[in-house]
């Protein structure tokens, strides 16, 4: 493996986040935080320093590809560095006195998780307010495709980088360099970006609260500065902005460029994004149902409240305009399945994805098919191409992996010493895995993590980052044919 390239590129990554610190800091000297402000600026001073020095070490010794090994191994030792270079601020500024918390909370931030330890958020000081949420707009796109915009300035090759990083089992590649395609991704990003935040001050917010609410929507991260996250406002119009937004961001950025590029066949075949809109319609009119006269004393509350939260989950952004655990059951049973979905290949979303449930029922049916009539030769097509095999068996793969992450992070936190109960457990797991944040019972939307011992804690900061970078990025490195020469 290359390691100086690999340390080359952790070095640059390192100082932009450093960079990115200059707007809390900014904003620590605006209202006048001292100690929020020396904490940023410590931590600026300190990444940069880092940075350099990796870098001045390496940038010589780099050379011109990175191989899939080195892919994984950068990608996932990336996310540990930034989530330690990410956490300093609130930990020097004792907003967060713990460093494990403070850790917990950035990565749960980078990995746009949304799980916080905090049990006040409105009292912080809004640098740290502002830094949480920008934590996700970062984390969303992806650290990795960040760098790759930048990627000519190291003469590096990205490609590997951003296969290792894609959320989804393919990165559809949407033009022919590399480099031209993450610059294109953060364009759209930040449109989308620009849009939201004018379309909530529209409604009434303030510059901060749009800006942060918005980093948590396109990032499907869920980190509000609202202790009662949306439902703080109790509105309509930004319930409604937002769930259109978070829809939005459960989508394949690819399709944004094909519908820049007037390419909409392409668009109208994606099977992905027909049972993705599909499911959350669907599951927005379930959920509503038995809250009809129930819960609320309508229609139109009911589906306003159940699209809001269906978004949420299937998106994994995690915000919240109600206590869904006081739903009613059949109600909260479907965001229980949504749990498991997520959004779709490409997206800043979490979860198995829409994609590779798509691909096995498909799959599945073929299976079936086959088994009536044995001589018969049937394929499984997805946008009217035929499936190959090695796919579906990459896919089931992941799919393995993935549950049996689930009940290990269940155990985890089930074999604590509080005790927790099953409910409390395995859906900490799928809040943490599946980049969710509120789960049921002691980890509901109304409740939060700091009670789970410093352990846990750590082992749910890795679940996150598995669940973020796709499970095989992270676990491949625990293998011994990994870091055998070849």
């Amino acid at each position: 493996m290359h390691f100086a390239m690999i340390f080359s590129v952790i070095a640059v990554l390192v100082m932009v986040i450093g960079g990115f610190m200059f707007f809390p800091l900014g904003i620590a000297l605006y209202e006048g935080e001292s100690e929020q402000a020396a904490a940023f600026g410590l931590t600026i001073v300190l990444v940069i320093i880092l940075g350099l020095v990796l870098h001045l070490f390496t940038r010589k010794k780099k050379g011109k590809q990175f191989s899939a090994k080195d892919g994984f191994l950068m990608v996932t030792t990336s996310w540990v560095i930034a989530s330690a270079a990410g956490a300093l601020p609130f930990y020097l500024s004792g907003s967060i006195p713990a460093f494990t918390d403070a850790y917990f909370e950035t990565m749960s931030g980078f990995t746009t998780t949304g799980a916080s330890i905090l049990t006040e958020i409105q009292s912080l000081p809004r640098s740290i307010l502002f830094w949480r949420s920008l934590t996700h707009w970062l984390g969303g796109m992806g650290f990795v495709v960040l760098t790759v915009a930048i990627m000519p300035l190291l003469g590096i090759g990205g490609v590997k980088l951003v296969s290792a990083e894609s959320p989804g089992p393919t990165m559809d590649k949407i033009t022919p360099k590399i480099t031209h395609m993450a610059k294109l991704l953060w364009v759209i990003y930040t449109a989308m970006t620009v849009i939201e935040t004018v379309l909530l001050m529209a409604g009434g917010m303030s510059l901060f609260d749009a800006l942060t609410h918005t980093f948590g929507t396109l990032a499907t991260g869920g980190f509000s500065p609202m202790n009662a996250s949306v439902g703080h406002y109790d509105s309509a119009y930004f319930d409604i902005i937002i769930t259109v937004f978070m829809v939005l961001a459960g989508l394949n950025f690819g399709l944004y460029y094909r519908a820049m590029t007037g390419n909409f066949v392409e668009i109208k075949r994606n099977t992905e994004l027909k049972v993705y809109l599909g499911i959350f319609i669907a599951a927005t009119i379930l959920a509503a149902i038995p809250m009809v006269g129930n819960v609320y004393s309508n229609w139109g509350e009911s589906l306003r409240f159940s699209s809001f939260q269906v978004a949420s989950i299937i998106t994994t952004t995690g915000y919240a305009t109600a206590d869904f655990d006081l739903w009613p059951s059949f109600s909260k049973f479907i965001l229980f399945l949504l749990m498991f979905v997520g959004g779709c290949s490409g997206s800043t979303g979490g979860g198995i994805k829409v994609i590779r449930i798509v691909t096995l029922f498909k799959q599945s049916v073929t299976e079936m098919k086959h088994l009536t009539n044995p001589r018969g030769v049937f394929t499984t097509r997805i946008n009217g191409i035929v499936v190959k095999k090695d796919f579906v068996y990459t896919i089931t793969g992941f799919v393995l992996l993935y549950f049996m992450l689930l009940m290990v992070t269940t155990g985890v936190v089930a074999s604590s010493p509080g005790n927790y109960n099953l409910i409390t457990s395995f859906s900490t797991a799928l809040a943490t895995v599946g980049n969710i944040g509120p789960g049921f019972s002691l980890v509901g939307p109304t409740m939060n993590y700091s009670f789970f011992p410093e352990g846990v804690k750590w082992f749910l900061s890795f679940a996150m980052m598995a669940g973020r970078l796709e499970i095989y990025t992270v676990l491949i490195l625990f293998t011994p044919y990994f870091w055998r020469r070849r």
